[in-house]
């Protein structure tokens, strides 16, 4: 298959976790909604390009008309890096390109600043400029209360550092001690930090009663074990 640029493979990722999650197609305007789009007439572009690359096929005539080649779905799916777009993840297998290192963070010590010396373990060799936003640190991601997001235990995540997140996003909290990895919801003074795992229940913190950081967005992952990023 030809290559896709790294926004056709936050589409096609996008496309193929809203079929695996509502078992239908998204349309136009749910793409570009999920990807935070305004322009919906860039939407038709990127599809008429994925079409034209064999990733997909549109069918004329019906909203959902789209159709994604499985196979290219299996070859995306076990990339090394996925991109994280709004509320989505999108493949991208790309090396690193230059020297530069991102800090890998272990356990958050309570009352520290994230990037505090004694949170990080080792610093990784991977380019941050490749995630977008750029990524200024990486978690170790343990368990699996996100792997319906396509985020795995072991996994690096990539994360952005702000306090700012718009509903829908996964974003990097702490609660107390511990960094957790949840999508942010947030009513008022509600806060609902949920998992892609039907396992897991929602955590609910009510921002007047329990403090309540936002850390980062997570903006990619990286899978060690397929030798993406070398220490």
């Amino acid at each position: 298959m030809p290559s896709l640029s790294p926004k056709q493979l936050e589409v096609l990722n996008f496309i193929r976790l809203f079929i695996e999650k509502r078992g239908l197609p998204p349309t136009r305007g749910e793409i570009a909604e999920g990807l935070g789009l305004k322009n919906r007439q860039g939407i038709d572009q990127h599809l008429r390009a994925l079409e034209s690359k064999g990733a997909i096929e549109l069918v004329t005539g019906i909203s959902r008309g789209i159709r994604i080649n499985e196979s290219v779905s299996a070859s995306i799916a076990s990339g090394a890096a996925r991109t994280i777009g709004q509320g989505s993840l999108a493949t991208q297998k790309k090396q690193s390109s230059g020297g530069s290192h991102l800090p890998l963070l272990g356990r958050i010590a309570a009352g520290s600043p994230i990037l505090a010396i004694e949170n990080i373990e080792e610093q990784i060799q991977v380019d941050a400029r490749m995630f977008k936003p750029h990524a200024d640190f990486l978690l170790r991601v343990k368990g699996d209360s996100m792997k319906d997001a396509n985020i795995l235990d072991r996994d690096l995540l990539a994360v952005h550092r702000t306090s700012e997140a718009k509903s829908g996003q996964i974003v990097v909290v702490r609660l107390e001690e511990e960094a957790t990895v949840k999508y942010f919801r947030r009513e008022g003074n509600i806060v609902r930090l949920e998992p892609a795992n039907a396992s897991y229940q929602p955590i609910i913190v009510n921002l007047r009663e329990q403090e309540f950081v936002i850390e980062g967005l997570a903006v990619g992952v990286i899978r060690r074990e397929l030798n993406f990023a070398a220490r």
